[in-house]
């Protein structure tokens, strides 16, 4: 990142989960009133809180986890399609992520989750279709984009049908594919690109 005025959006976005986060810690009914829970949304028509809920986290590591992953991969997914089409992308992931765990936890009206996780995923989703074979460091494991991608995507949907579990992975399917979605409809030619990059590493050229 070299300066605000070239990755305006995703500074903003950092700042604004940031800001919302702590005022949401310091005033328990406002994180309460836009949390995402799935009585709230179906009996009360709180639809606001699928968007809200992106927007508020349940601690700082949490937070940090969050942001870090938007510092790292926003600034490049707004440089390749531009401001608008990245904040497009964004809240694509964000609602993506919510309305995915609000289908998979429609029978569970005490279900709540928080953070901005479904939309960070699409991000990622979306940096992986852009650059496939990008070397990302998973811990201290490095592994092509593509490959990550296939794991989280994997994973997630692995770990989504556990109980008790106290990670929403039902935004990180949600949300990445949304988010590769969106990109795809926005920025056409990244699919191209995307196939051409695949067919160069798999032949050999």
């Amino acid at each position: 990142m070299e300066s605000f005025s070239q990755f305006p959006a995703t500074l903003t976005l950092i700042a604004a989960n940031v800001l919302a986060s702590i005022y949401a810690w310091l005033n328990p009914p406002f994180l309460m009133g836009n949390l995402f829970h799935v009585a709230a949304i179906r009996q009360n028509r709180e639809w606001h809180r699928l968007v809200t809920a992106g927007f508020l986290h349940g601690g700082v590591f949490h937070l940090l986890i969050n942001m870090f992953v938007l510092f790292q991969f926003g600034g490049f997914i707004e440089y390749w399609v531009g401001t608008v089409n990245f904040i497009i992308i964004y809240f694509a992931a964000l609602l993506g992520g919510n309305l995915w765990a609000l289908l998979e936890n429609f029978r569970n009206p005490d279900y709540r989750a928080l953070g901005a996780s479904g939309a960070t995923s699409g991000i990622i989703l979306s940096f992986c279709l852009f650059a496939p074979f990008a070397m990302l460091y998973v811990i201290i494991i490095p592994m092509p984009a593509v490959v990550f991608a296939i794991l989280f995507i994997g994973i997630s949907a692995f770990l989504a049908q556990r109980e008790n579990r106290v990670i929403g992975h039902e935004a990180h399917i949600g949300g990445g594919i949304a988010g590769l979605l969106a990109t795809i409809v926005l920025e056409p030619g990244a699919l191209a690109t995307f196939a051409e990059q695949v067919s160069s590493v798999l032949g050999g050229g």
